[in-house]
């Protein structure tokens, strides 16, 4: 299984990546981390912004769902009940076990598939050890509590690699 915590690309949010960016990386599955990654983790509930994006890409064909290790079902069962979207909780990354369960629920292959998440050791790494598109976007909310501001200063360098290797191309 690959090795790395590079992304093969960073974004400011996750509403940076459009329908038309996703198709041109070839995705029908989008999974997606939940917190700080389509919301931070004191929104109770999903806003307009993301109804909205998650819409679009609905009607793009792109089929969206959550892969979360948040140890709360109940936080991820509301999101997901109220945006009509299926998930994969206690999905365990960066194994590769909730990716694959993931893929197999919705029917695609990894070639289509894609992980968008703000961690590199859990969203990124799984990505890269389940052989789908690893995506990155800057924490929803900023990084809360001193653990996350650690982990965030220790992602700079890769994503600053993931950066310049994307403006070569």
């Amino acid at each position: 299984m690959p090795f790395s915590l590079i992304p093969d690309q960073v974004f400011a949010r996750y509403t940076d990546l459009t329908p038309q960016v996703l198709k041109d990386f070839g995705v029908e599955l989008l999974l997606c981390d939940l917190d700080y990654t389509l919301a931070p983790r004191s929104m109770a509930e999903p806003d307009g912004t993301l109804h909205t994006w998650l819409e679009g890409c609905r009607e793009a064909g792109i089929t969206v769902m959550i892969l979360s290790n948040n140890r709360s079902s109940r936080r991820v069962e509301t999101f997901c009940s109220q945006l009509g979207i299926r998930y994969v909780g206690h999905a365990g990354k960066p194994k590769t076990r909730g990716y694959r369960e993931a893929m197999a629920i919705a029917g695609a292959s990894r070639e289509e598939t894609a992980m968008v998440g703000d961690k590199l050791l859990t969203d990124v790494l799984g990505a890269r050890r389940s052989g789908v598109l690893a995506l990155m976007v800057e924490p929803l909310g900023g990084p809360v509590g001193a653990w996350n501001h650690v982990l965030h200063g220790l992602q700079r360098p890769f994503k600053w690699i993931a950066r310049r290797r994307c403006k070569r191309k």
